[in-house]
């Protein structure tokens, strides 16, 4: 089983124990301050500050902490403005998604075209990290950045072809390489191909040739000129405004699919996600899991278990 080890500092690590905690494990190893399993990667975070990733996707997981590797131009983990992209003041796309973590629902990705004042006004509406936000404030303020005459393009990924992709061979991460690309494409067709953005910025969720390779095995060739940045909403409105977008999709399908089947659907990939997942096989059967859920997560075989 692969692996990779980053070196986090401790407010760097308090991020990422939060972001994990809905997916923590009840058992953890000795010196460690967190266990756990998000879609089949196992994360460990130690108390000397080190965090271990094991499985399949361990390359990306890795990829959104580690700064060290936040550029296709920089390798320096600290970013002054100097070493960011001079287009992020300009006019630019941005891509980002949302879904990837949770068991239920869908992925889904957004890529957002906007000018230095187009983005001056995005910021106006409180377009930020998303990460930072509520649902309920997200829907509230993409309500009102949809009615801005930015070029955006949103594509959802249903959990149906999810899983037949998963089942032919695809990774999660081959699967968000294809969408960014095309949610791109999109933008720029819709711009007739006749503006040219100062730069394209993708958030970082691989290394830049992995992207490029899971772009290329789809059968498609990636855009030029791609910059990638993890944690990119904190530098870019575009970004920012592409997760917000991005957000919005994935709450609308997980409260349409929750509506489907009469309960409310749990975020994340918890022990209430394990609880729901018996509920629905007593329900629905085991292959109605495809229509809701990732069914490659270690959540269904934790579910199986207990039923």
């Amino acid at each position: 089983m692969g692996q990779s080890v980053i070196k986090l500092k401790p407010d760097e690590m308090k991020k990422l124990v939060n972001y994990y905690s809905p997916y923590r494990e009840s058992n953890k190893p000795p010196y460690s301050i967190l266990a756990a399993t998000m879609n089949g990667c196992k994360i460990t975070a130690y108390e000397s500050g080190k965090v271990m990733f094991q499985g399949p996707q361990h390359t990306e997981e890795a990829n959104k902490w580690d700064t060290s590797t936040a550029s296709n131009s920089s390798s320096k983990s600290t970013k002054t403005d100097e070493q960011l992209p001079s287009f992020l003041k300009k006019d630019h796309i941005g891509s980002d998604e949302a879904g990837t973590g949770d068991y239920f629902g869908p992925i889904t990705v957004a890529a957002v075209y906007a000018t230095e004042k187009q983005q001056a006004l995005l910021r106006e509406l409180g377009v930020k990290d998303s990460k930072t936000m509520k649902d309920p404030t997200i829907k509230s303020i993409v309500k009102d950045v949809l009615k801005t005459d930015i070029v955006y393009s949103s594509l959802t990924l249903s959990n149906e072809k999810y899983n037949k992709l998963q089942r032919s061979g695809w990774t999660q991460g081959r699967m968000k390489a294809w969408m960014h690309h095309h949610a791109i494409k999109n933008v720029l067709i819709k711009m007739d191909n006749t503006i040219k953005p100062s730069g394209i910025l993708v958030d970082q969720f691989c290394k830049p040739e992995i992207f490029y390779n899971h772009v290329k095995a789809t059968g498609e060739t990636s855009h030029s000129e791609l910059t990638f940045m993890t944690k990119a909403e904190s530098y870019s409105t575009s970004v920012a405004a592409a997760s917000m977008i991005a957000r919005y999709r994935f709450i609308y399908e997980i409260n349409r699919l929750s509506k489907d089947i009469g309960f409310d659907l749990q975020k994340g990939a918890s022990k209430i996600v394990d609880q729901q997942i018996k509920k629905i096989i007593s329900m629905k059967g085991h292959d109605y899991l495809d229509k809701v859920a990732k069914v490659h997560f270690a959540n269904t075989k934790k579910a199986q278990g207990k039923a």
